[in-house]
């Protein structure tokens, strides 16, 4: 499925940005990363969607929609391995996998890049640029933590999707935009949100 979408800037300094979708609990985390990184498009030059057929059924459930097909942003097969980013010449710098299951987290720790969110996150790890996998599960059994221990020393970023409460949150959609928040961060988005010791 592929869906057109309009460049806002076509300065090579500009970012591109992979978002990877899997199938673990987690769609709004998502869905909010999408929109919140369209509402702040002119801080990127490509924005591309690659989504499995498991988190398609994850996000109906939870979310009652399938609203991620209607998003202006290019969507990608998860084995369209034609696609830009399945090569580091195409220079995208930043790779978001949102919410990340353990099994993807455990394939990309080994190496295995049996789909395109695989073989993504492997070029964003060779080519030395940012992987943030935000990783939705719980409690955590050892090969979990050692394939985060793999991938954070390879250069990833584990950015777990664990809501903070301090901006007291009063909704769903407030409570988990602490992480959205904190993944926009790490990914170089300037955006406003509650900030520590702030008094705007």
């Amino acid at each position: 499925m592929h869906c057109t979408f309009v460049r806002i800037n076509n300065s090579d300094s500009m970012k591109k940005i992979v978002l990877a979708i899997t199938g673990a609990s987690g769609s709004i985390y998502a869905r909010q990363i999408i929109e919140k990184l369209l509402e702040h498009n002119h801080q990127w030059a490509e924005l591309a969607v690659v989504m499995s057929e498991n988190a398609k059924t994850v996000w109906e459930t939870e979310l009652g929609n399938t609203d991620y097909q209607k998003y202006p942003v290019n969507y990608y097969s998860l084995n369209d391995y034609n696609a830009p980013f399945a090569s580091g010449s195409a220079g995208y710098d930043t790779m978001i996998i949102a919410p990340c299951s353990m099994g993807t987290l455990g394939r990309i720790a080994n190496g295995l890049s049996t789909d395109l969110i695989g073989r993504a996150a492997d070029v964003i790890l060779k080519e030395r640029r940012k992987l943030i996998c935000v990783v939705r599960e719980t409690p955590l059994n050892l090969i979990h933590i050692r394939n985060m221990e793999t991938i954070t020393l390879a250069g990833g970023i584990i950015c777990p999707a664990i809501p903070s409460f301090y901006s007291n949150p009063t909704t769903i959609e407030e409570l988990t935009a602490t992480v959205t928040h904190r993944v926009l961060d790490l990914a170089g988005i300037n955006h406003r949100s509650f900030r520590w010791g702030s008094k705007d």
